[in-house]
C-alpha cells in the first residue's frame, strides 16, 4: 500500500469510491457500444457473449472457461463454458486485443465528439496514466493481464487503457474481498440483486447464466446464514454488503492516496463531465454486465 504523506492523509474516503464511479464509464461503455461486436466479429468472433468474455479476457492469452469463469467470478460456469475456449479458434487473444482497441477508439471518438480530441482529454489520460503507476499486481489477475499490455499513444486510448486499469485492478480487488466474506459468485450476485439497485434477478440470471433451480439454491445458502429473507436482505446482509464495499474502497485507494485530493477532484471533474457526454449521446442503450 502507498505510504500516506500529510497531502495524501486528507483524502475524504468517500472520494476513493467517487473516482472510480466517474471512471467506469469511460472503460466500461465498450460492453454496450456497437462498435464492439462490430470489431471483434470481424476478427472472428461470433457475436454475442462470446465478445464479452473474450474481449476482456484476451489479455491474459487463451486461457480456458475455468480461468475466465475465476475472474469474472458470477458468471455460471457452463455459460462461459459455451464460448471459452472456442473463442480462441477461431481469432488469437492478440487479433481480439487489437481489434478491442480499434472498437474502443470508435466509441469513444463517436460518443465524445469534438471532445475526444480535447485537452481535458489528454490530461484525464495523463493522470490516470500516473495513477496506476503503484499499482500492483499481486493477486489480481485479470488486471495484470492488462497491465503487460504496452500503452497507446493517441491520448483518448491512453485515456480508455488508464480507465481499464483501474477497473480492473479494483474488480479483482472486489472478488478478494468478497472471498474473505465468504460469498461465492452466484451468492455475490443474489445479494447483490436483493440490495434493489439496478439488477433484477431475472436479468441477473439471463445475463449471468444461473438457472431457476441454482438462484434458489445461492439464496437458501444464504437465508440459513441469515443474511437474506423473504423481504430481501437482512440487517446482517445488509452490513455485510456495506463491510464489502468498505474493503472494496481500501483495496483501491492507492491510486487516489497518490494522486492526493486536488488531483483525485480533477480526475472526478473531468471524468463525470466526459461520461455525462457518453450517456447523454446514448452509451448505456443496451443491457449491461455489472458487478456482483
Amino acid at each position: 500500500m502507498v505510504s500516506a504523506d500529510p497531502s495524501t492523509a486528507a483524502l475524504d474516503p468517500r472520494q476513493i469510491a467517487r473516482a472510480h464511479r466517474a471512471v467506469e464509464l469511460l472503460h466500461s461503455h465498450v460492453y454496450f457500444a456497437p462498435e464492439t461486436e462490430q470489431h471483434l466479429t470481424g476478427a472472428g468472433l461470433r457475436p454475442g457473449r462470446m465478445c464479452y468474455f473474450a474481449g476482456r479476457s484476451a489479455a491474459m492469452g487463451a486461457v480456458g472457461a475455468g480461468t475466465v469463469t475465476a475472474t469474472f467470478y458470477n458468471f455460471s460456469p457452463a455459460l462461459v463454458a459455451r464460448t471459452i475456449p472456442e473463442a480462441w479458434t477461431l481469432a488469437t487473444p492478440e487479433q481480439v486485443l487489437a481489434a478491442r482497441l480499434d472498437a474502443a477508439r470508435a466509441s469513444l471518438t463517436r460518443l465524445l465528439g469534438d471532445a475526444a480530441s480535447s485537452p481535458e482529454v489528454a490530461e484525464l489520460g495523463e493522470l490516470l496514466r500516473e495513477a496506476t503507476t503503484v499499482l500492483t499486481p499481486e493477486g489480481r489477475a485479470l488486471y495484470a493481464g492488462h497491465a503487460d499490455l504496452p500503452w497507446p499513444e493517441e491520448p483518448v486510448l491512453v485515456l480508455w487503457h488508464g480507465a481499464t486499469l483501474l477497473r480492473e485492478h479494483r474488480g479483482d480487488g472486489h472478488i478478494a474481498a468478497l472471498l474473505h466474506s465468504g460469498l461465492s459468485g452466484l451468492e455475490a450476485l443474489v445479494t447483490h440483486t436483493a440490495m434493489g439497485r439496478g439488477f433484477t434477478p431475472e436479468a441477473a440470471k439471463a445475463t449471468r447464466g444461473w438457472s431457476d433451480e441454482e438462484w434458489a439454491a445461492g439464496a437458501k445458502a444464504l437465508a440459513d446464514r441469515g443474511l437474506l429473507d423473504d423481504a430481501g436482505l437482512t440487517e446482517e446482509g445488509v452490513e455485510l454488503r456495506a463491510r464489502l464495499e468498505v474493503h472494496t474502497d481500501a483495496l483501491s485507494a492507492d491510486p487516489w492516496l497518490y494522486l492526493g485530493p486536488e488531483r483525485t477532484a480533477r480526475v472526478v471533474e473531468i471524468a463525470k463531465d466526459l461520461s455525462r457526454r457518453l450517456v447523454a449521446n446514448g452509451a448505456l442503450n443496451a443491457s449491461g454486465l455489472a458487478k456482483g
